[in-house]
């Protein structure tokens, strides 16, 4: 009797879970058809499927521009995130003190707090240091707001680490800098490469911050589709969303193929 009730729960369970994947992944199957529309307004397509709108955001410089940008920022902005979060994980775990938990709290600050209140904090911020709609303030502000991704994926695979390694590489005689890099370091690879992920698709998609510190001069995606589905509904938005998608998917299939591969090499 406890079996099938156990089985009955079990079923429930796993439909709902489904159920909820479906809620979740519906709206991006749909983003597809809706790239290939014949008309000019986000539609399906009514009479035949078209590619007019991937050749439009080719042939316009508007949107490429801002997607060469986009890259740029998110891409440096994920190199100071992943340095600075790394390293404030590692330290918050080698102090495990009651400090470094309220600093690790303080770290994941910009999760926590409502996009617009921070966004508020960073544009008054800004102004008084004068790197409002500049390449460098935003930049600092995904480096900022990205951290607390970082510092959970890192001490996350933190948690896992032999500590035994790191005192047998200090009693043989090498230096903390040395033990940080070809022991804690080595060990810990997935959980940065998972950090990064996540701080480049934040700096990627970020548009609450991006519309209180730049405008036209710092002219990224998020806010060039903010504008197109504000003003003029443009289909070419569903084209760029569904490439967004497809790179995503390579992206997480590429880093799950390597982390199963490092596991492989590693037994």
């Amino acid at each position: 009797m406890s079996d099938l009730r156990n089985s009955r729960w079990f079923g429930a369970t796993l439909a709902l879970a489904w159920l909820v994947a479906v809620y979740l992944v519906l709206p991006m199957v749909i983003v597809l058809p809706v790239s290939v529309t014949d008309q000019r307004f986000l539609s399906l397509p009514h009479h035949a499927i078209s590619f007019k709108h991937y050749t439009a955001l080719v042939d316009n410089p508007v949107w490429l521009s801002s997607i060469w940008r986009s890259l740029l920022v998110a891409g440096i902005s994920t190199v100071f995130t992943v340095t600075l979060g790394t390293l404030a994980a590692i330290g918050c775990w080698r102090i495990a003190s009651r400090s470094s938990e309220i600093v690790r709290a303080v770290l994941l600050l910009p999760m926590i707090v409502p996009s617009i209140v921070h966004a508020l904090g960073i544009y008054r911020m800004w102004i008084n240091l004068d790197i409002i709609d500049s390449f460098f303030g935003v930049i600092l502000a995904h480096t900022i707001t990205g951290i607390p991704f970082v510092v959970i994926a890192v001490s996350a695979a933190l948690s896992n680490f032999d500590v035994k390694l790191e005192r047998a590489s200090r009693n043989l005689g090498a230096t903390m800098w040395q033990t940080m890099r070809w022991v804690i370091l080595p060990n810990i690879v997935p959980g940065i490469g998972a950090g990064a992920v996540f701080a480049f698709v934040h700096s990627w998609d970020e548009i609450v911050v991006l519309l209180f510190i730049a405008g036209r001069k710092i002219y990224l995606l998020p806010r060039a589709i903010w504008d197109g589905v504000h003003e003029n509904i443009d289909p070419t938005i569903a084209s760029i969303a569904t490439i967004l998608i497809i790179v995503t998917l390579l992206v997480m299939l590429g880093e799950r193929w390597w982390r199963s591969r490092s596991v492989a090499v590693e037994t």
